[in-house]
């Protein structure tokens, strides 16, 4: 034993030397307790499950590089909702003035719990099963509870990358398929497809040839072969790239993250170049300042927010867990965040140029249409001459002489108007036209590209783009399954992975039926929204109240070397949990405000009409809303009940170079120091050191802290010569 130890000075010194467990402990060899008097819990020694153990906690994975890591965060977080649900937002609830809520709620909900969820990964180095059985054990159906949700949003997420991938093989050829109505054979008469010719050459190639969709939900019409295939092929890339986890997808990320900036950027380079681009720009940055009052607007925000930055899927926990514990997660937040944000502007932009463009065509297309149907009334008598201004020329026949003419006709022809069918031809009416989702990425954006000159090009690129977007997500989304399953069950992860994979596939048959779509919006509307808000409202909760803020926020201040904002302290305890609370309470106003239904395309009608769900496709809306959130009543009663073992009673301890660490699962603080020192609480010295910083409002001293219970565990041991603590 060194000359210098207390244990030392006491032999060669009368003096009274008081000693610390880390005193005492800081000079020791290490030792284990499995095989020695300390282990009073009757476990039995098994040295091949402690090598186990320890080379889990000493060889985990980790990231190659600080930027590998930035990138797949990036590339799990900016997906297929940034290209076409945020634009659409941005456009129905504001235009320009859309973005104040979103950033404010973005700063006051996104970055906080993006930061919390950053943090107990990294702190904890489990998947989101193994971080919540750590804070809260009774709350530990959280973590399954996000295993579920990711799997539901996978099943139908990947049919959307094989949708894209259908597009992008369809693309390689001049002209586009979708760029003119085929033409089929009556008798011995060709004539146009009578779908398409009331509809669009788009619209058609969307719902006939791509999903062969039939007329309702309950009409299944059996397996779309092309759409299996391309599933298949989906799957099998998601397999490819997560089957040695992080050293797979962390390389396929450098490619996926970082090719949509390029295509996007193409996009608006080239978009701007376009005719009418800068009308769909004005159009969608105009402010509409009233809209800030909306509180669906609010709601709408704060729901874009959430999904948006990936909260609750446990894919943000998966990935931090892999990093180093001195890593700075407060700058991967706030940094992840904002390009999250910016990517959303920069999406807007794009669509919006290219939509610009789009309602040009549409509108100059109207133009001459009406302006044949007036040279007609204009023939037969039906109208005079005279109500046509006499600068105007139907060969060259702008938007402003429409305009003019319609005006004219109409007040003339008042009591009549109507029976002539002219259309106003307004530019402000194409840019009114509200897409998103599918309806913008293979009906609005597909057309406009027939446009585009080197449309088959342009075409490739941006169903390209959509790939590796969903690739990305999909890549976060299935890390939010296998990284806690891994980590809990030990199962070895190529197995697990490949079957998951090939299960996923399975089940998700059900999605390239004729009906599929249908099923598609159903999951798409329901099987997260209120599930994963919940979640996050539980992980909120546990890591603020049951855990502890001021805890919290210390071992931040070891894990990062600095004490983060004092915003932070007040958002997980009181902002963060009463934003989401509203934000669940509107969530289900909604529901029970609006009837659950889908868009169903008719064929006969070449149109979409909503229909609601029937009773069965009810039954498996709410069994899904229910599945989802069962594990986590269920874990917290088995627990509560002690129905099946939390890892009570169990206490690990070892010693690493100086250092100790723990993992303790259900233990008092008073039990574990009678445990570790024999001695009754009032005459041990507290084993935290006497360095702790300020916490946050409240707190007395660090001292007073230090010895507080923490939720179900108590605070960890440091050496006092010892700067950090490890668990």
């Amino acid at each position: 034993m060194p000359k210098n130890s207390k244990v030392t000075q006491r032999e060669h010194s009368s003096e009274h030397v008081t000693e610390s467990v880390a005193d005492l402990l800081a000079h020791q060899e290490p030792v284990d307790y499995k095989r020695s008097v300390l282990n009073v819990t009757g476990e039995t020694w098994d040295k091949q499950k402690e090598g186990d153990e320890d080379l889990d906690a000493e060889n985990r994975p980790a990231w190659n590089s600080k930027l590998q890591y930035i990138l797949a965060q990036i590339g799990y977080s900016v997906g297929l909702g940034n290209v076409w649900r945020f634009p659409y937002l941005c456009q129905k609830n504001g235009g320009g003035a859309y973005l104040v809520p979103y950033l404010v709620l973005l700063i006051i909900i996104g970055l906080p719990l993006f930061f919390l969820e950053l943090a107990v990964g990294q702190r904890i180095r489990r998947g989101s099963i193994g971080v919540w059985n750590y804070i809260c054990p009774r709350l530990g159906g959280i973590g399954y509870a996000s295993c579920l949700v990711c799997f539901f949003v996978g099943l139908y997420y990947n049919v959307i990358i094989g949708w894209s991938i259908f597009y992008f093989f369809k693309s390689f050829q001049y002209p586009l398929p979708w760029s003119e109505c085929p033409i089929v054979k009556n008798g011995s008469v060709a004539v146009v497809e009578p779908e398409c010719e009331r509809s669009s050459a788009t619209t058609y190639f969307w719902y006939r040839e791509t999903l062969d969709i039939s007329n309702s939900i309950s009409e299944s019409g059996g397996l779309n072969w092309k759409m299996t295939l391309c599933l298949l092929v989906a799957w099998s890339l998601v397999g490819l790239a997560m089957i040695k986890g992080i050293q797979s997808s962390g390389k396929v990320m450098y490619f996926s993250s970082l090719f949509p900036y390029l295509v996007l950027v193409c996009f608006l380079v080239r978009g701007l170049l376009l005719r009418g681009a800068v009308d769909g720009i004005m159009h969608m940055f105009t402010p509409k300042l009233d809209k800030m009052l909306d509180p669906q607007v609010w709601r709408e925000a704060a729901t874009q927010v959430f999904f948006a930055l990936g909260l609750g899927f446990g894919g943000v926990i998966a990935f931090s867990s892999y990093n180093k514990q001195d890593n700075n997660c407060h700058f991967d937040a706030t940094l992840v965040s904002f390009i999250n944000f910016f990517t959303s502007v920069l999406a807007t932009l794009v669509v919006f140029a290219v939509l610009g463009f789009k309602a040009n065509i549409m509108n100059e297309k109207c133009v001459v249409e009406n302006a044949e149907k007036i040279l007609g009334y204009l023939n037969t008598n039906v109208l005079s001459h005279d109500l046509i201004p006499p600068h105007v020329n139907f060969s060259h026949l702008t938007a402003k002489d429409y305009n003019e003419m319609y005006r004219v006709i109409m007040t003339v022809k008042e009591g009549h108007f109507k029976e002539l069918g002219l259309d106003a031809c307004l530019l402000e009416d194409e840019l009114n036209k509200s897409v998103q989702g599918t309806g913008l990425a293979f009906i609005a954006f597909t057309e406009a590209m027939t446009h585009f000159p080197a449309s088959p090009f342009w075409s490739v690129m941006f169903f390209l783009m959509l790939i590796n977007l969903g690739l990305g997500s999909m890549i976060g989304t299935m890390s939010g399954i296998t990284t806690p399953i891994i980590d809990t069950f030990k199962v070895r992860k190529e197995v697990f992975t490949v079957g998951c994979c090939i299960f996923a596939f399975v089940v998700g048959l059900i999605f390239v039926q004729r009906s599929g779509n249908y099923f598609v919006t159903m999951f798409d509307d329901y099987s997260a929204t209120l599930p994963l808000t919940v979640v996050v409202i539980l992980e909120n909760i546990a890591v603020a109240w049951i855990y502890g803020t001021k805890k919290f926020m210390q071992e931040l201040t070891e894990m990062l070397g600095f004490r983060p904002y004092q915003f932070y302290y007040y958002t997980w305890k009181y902002v963060s949990p009463i934003c989401m609370a509203v934000l669940m309470t509107a969530s289900i106003i909604q529901l029970g405000v609006s009837p659950p239904g889908y868009s169903a395309w008719i064929r006969e009608e070449a149109a979409e009409k909503f229909l609601f769900y029937p009773t069965w496709a009810m039954a498996i809306l709410i069994s899904l809303i229910l599945l989802a959130s069962l594990p986590l009543p269920l874990v917290f009663i088995l627990r509560q009940f002690h129905l099946v073992s939390d890892g009570s009673n169990a206490l690990s301890v070892t010693y690493k170079k100086g250092r100790m660490m723990k993992d303790i699962s259900n233990l008092e603080d008073n039990d574990e120091t009678r445990f570790i020192l024999s001695k009754v609480p009032s005459e041990t010295p507290s084993p935290m050191p006497t360095h702790r910083s300020y916490l946050g409002p409240g707190s007395s001293s660090p001292m007073e802290m230090s010895s507080a219970p923490n939720g179900r565990y108590g605070s960890g041991y440091l050496l006092a010569s010892t700067p950090e603590s490890e668990l």
